[in-house]
């Protein structure tokens, strides 16, 4: 009965779909979100994930929805560059121009989204994605994008940490700080382009945030932090999708796919705490031992 319960959704071709493009997420999320948790990067995440909503929009009123990739694609890499601008030589705090810069690109999109006659429908679907709509043709640029972020990933990771780590010791190690805030950032956009389709501009900072902090109560390790981050992201996609599916059919419930994988996403941080919260009781008992 369990069984058929987590597996029978998926012979359908649009809930598989919808599962494979989880599955590509998470295997970039999973250890995107370890650079963001050890960076510090959360606000940073969040200011992505809307400053590419007027790329979206724009992207959708240019080529209708395969023109959003590419908007949301262009929009996000302006907005990693043009933050590591601001911030460089600290002429300006992270803090402001991430705030100025979130708020006037979402407020652009919205103006733009709102001269649409289906104006609350588009910006639901915006806001909150559909991945239960994902094609084929959109898995594939997904694929090409988790290639490509996990690529860059085992090039540059022992760089990115040690830059996380201590700075300091990356200068005088002859790494540009610079180049290497811009480029996380460029991986984040990435991330963000990919999911943005999927479960929108909004929740797709969970998918940044929650895995990491998930996996941090389990493991100090940041290999193993990436990998559980990764595994519960895919189970929550998977529980997700068939936690909406069986809302729908079986109990008439209007649950839509993507704040359902969110709340099961959350649902795993709120079981691993206790566990978090033993393993924090024993180090600090062992360090007075």
């Amino acid at each position: 009965m369990i069984r058929d319960l987590l597996v029978e959704p998926f012979g359908t071709p649009f809930m598989a779909r919808a599962l494979a493009e989880l599955v590509l997420l998470a295997l970039m999320c999973g250890p995107v979100s370890v650079l963001v948790f050890v960076r510090r990067l959360s606000f940073v995440a969040d200011a992505l994930t809307h400053t590419v909503f007027p790329g979206v929009v724009v992207g959708y009123l240019a080529g209708g929805v395969e023109g959003v990739f590419g908007g949301a694609l262009v929009a996000g890499l302006l907005t990693a560059i043009a933050l590591s601008l601001l911030t460089r030589h600290g002429r300006l705090s992270e803090d402001a121009a991430i705030a100025v810069m979130l708020t006037a690109m979402f407020s652009v999109g919205v103006v733009l989204v709102s001269r649409r006659p289906s104006y609350t429908a588009d910006l639901t679907s915006f806001l909150f994605g559909r991945v239960l709509t994902v094609s084929e043709a959109q898995l594939v640029q997904t694929g090409l994008l988790a290639v490509v972020v996990l690529a860059v990933l085992a090039v540059t990771a022992r760089v990115l940490v040690f830059r996380a780590f201590d700075p300091v010791g990356a200068t005088a190690a002859g790494y540009r700080i610079g180049p290497l805030d811009a480029w996380l950032n460029v991986v984040v956009a990435l991330v963000v382009v990919a999911a943005v389709r999927a479960v929108g501009t909004v929740l797709v900072v969970a998918l940044l945030l929650v895995p990491a902090a998930t996996a941090r109560l389990l493991t100090d390790r940041l290999l193993g932090m990436a990998v559980i981050g990764t595994g519960v992201t895919v189970a929550a996609g998977w529980l997700g999708l068939v936690a909406s599916w069986t809302a729908s059919i079986d109990f008439g419930v209007r649950l839509t796919s993507a704040s359902a994988v969110v709340l099961a996403l959350v649902a795993a941080y709120l079981l691993a705490l206790p566990v978090g919260l033993l393993r924090a009781r024993r180090m600090a008992a062992g360090r007075r031992g």
